[in-house]
């Protein structure tokens, strides 16, 4: 019985990560606010960084915080029903990641995961992803854009895990988060190669 009980408690916190993952939080935002899709303007991704460009700070600032609270509620909850098995942690910030990127709601078509992926490490490991938010902002203050920030965000997390001392488990989930953003950061590199990459405020930054 006590082993069921643990599997159906794994099985419901995974889901509740997939599903708070899943919530479209761009689109809902600016749907509310705007009264359009999201994904008809700018690169058409229903992230912070398009819905900031072209609904404003505002819907900007909400998309950012509740797509991190996607990442941070599910990963504590687990870590305060089950302490002793961050790798449990890990697979629900995971699943939360994964929702965001491929959301049903949105035909399985989603962010690039980074502020979801903010939160989970927020959550898992607080001074590491602190000094990844300071790196952030730096690239995207000298570079002006964005995704620049992001990836060098993705690259940053994992070296300041292993700096700090982090569990060998949370620095792999770290270069492995990272992989994934950079991965689904490939046209923006692409854009940035070609001096095609929207800037911060849109193409005239």
């Amino acid at each position: 019985m006590l082993k069921i009980m643990g599997d159906f408690r794994v099985a419901g916190l995974l889901a509740f990560g997939y599903l708070a993952g899943g919530i479209p939080t761009g689109y809902l935002v600016v749907k509310r606010l705007k009264g359009y899709d999201i994904r008809t303007k700018g690169s058409g991704n229903p992230g912070t960084a398009n819905v900031y460009r072209n609904a404003g700070a505002v819907a900007g600032a909400i998309t950012l915080a509740v797509d991190a609270l996607k990442g941070y509620a599910p990963v504590c909850l687990s870590l305060a029903l089950d302490p002793r098995h961050p790798e449990l942690a890990i697979a629900v910030g995971a699943a939360a990641v994964i929702g965001h990127n491929w959301t049903p709601l949105l035909g399985f078509k989603g962010g690039k995961g980074v502020a979801t992926s903010a939160g989970v490490f927020a959550a898992l490991l607080p001074l590491p992803m602190a000094l990844t938010v300071g790196v952030f902002a730096l690239a995207v203050k000298l570079s002006g854009h964005i995704s620049v920030g992001s990836m060098t965000a993705a690259v940053a997390l994992p070296i300041a895990a292993v700096a700090c001392g982090a569990q060998t488990a949370y620095g792999v989930a770290a270069a492995c988060s990272g992989a994934l953003i950079i991965y689904k950061h490939i046209p923006n590199l692409k854009r940035l190669l070609e001096n095609k990459e929207l800037g911060i405020h849109g193409p005239s930054a």
